[in-house]
């Protein structure tokens, strides 16, 4: 039992007991996120944004600075988000979830490719190329980032890219070793899962009722 406990939380043995506490109330205010976002639910915004304050402050500290600038650029997509789905389309509608338009596929490709040449560019300035892990965190990063700017558009789509970048993230985190992180990442997958099948049937109950 001993075994197991240390090989999940034995990286924990060196950190400041605050940092472990801010990384746990972060995970919990990213479930609560993820969890509202299923629901389609407004609350998703102001959870995130306690979550990804949170791990700026940590990942910054950790030095690990694709993945915070990943959390930086949920935060600014938040306030973009929350206005988005609060925004009238007409005198009692909010902006629905649709599905992405060819000139959004165009964005999030362009999104996708700005955004690696952007970590490629900090990393190199910071001298952050010294593991395969550097590389996987590029991709990662600009994956997340379209993930973001269309779940801010309400597009059923953003659930397809918080799929992969989560399954990604899951052994990625416990190999640089956040093992909360890395569960909260398992678990995001599981509910992102959930969050498309339900996004789909709303998309498709609106389209009915249209």
């Amino acid at each position: 039992m001993n075994l197991i406990f240390d090989f999940l939380f034995g990286q924990y043995s060196d950190y400041e007991t605050v940092d472990i506490i801010l990384e746990i109330v972060a995970v919990i205010f990213g479930f609560l996120s993820v969890w509202y976002s299923k629901k389609n639910n407004i609350l998703v915004f102001p959870t995130g944004m306690i979550s990804t304050v949170i791990f700026v402050y940590l990942l910054l500290k950790w030095g690990l600075l694709g993945d915070m600038m990943i959390n930086a650029y949920y935060f600014i997509m938040s306030v973009y988000g929350w206005y988005i789905w609060t925004r009238k389309v007409d005198e009692t509608h909010v902006t629905p979830i649709s599905k992405i338009t060819f000139n959004e596929k165009k964005i999030s490709i362009a999104i996708f490719f700005a955004t690696l040449l952007f970590v490629y560019l900090v990393y190199n300035a910071f001298e952050k190329w010294t593991s395969w892990v550097a590389y996987v965190d590029t991709i990662t990063t600009a994956i997340f980032f379209v993930g973001m700017w269309l779940m801010a558009k309400r597009k059923i789509e953003n659930w397809i890219f918080w799929i992969i970048g989560d399954i990604i993230s899951v052994p990625l985190y416990f190999y640089k070793g956040f093992t909360f992180t890395s569960f909260q990442y398992l678990g995001f997958t599981f509910i992102a899962i959930f969050g498309y099948l339900a996004w789909k049937k709303n998309l498709s109950k609106n389209l009915q009722t249209a």
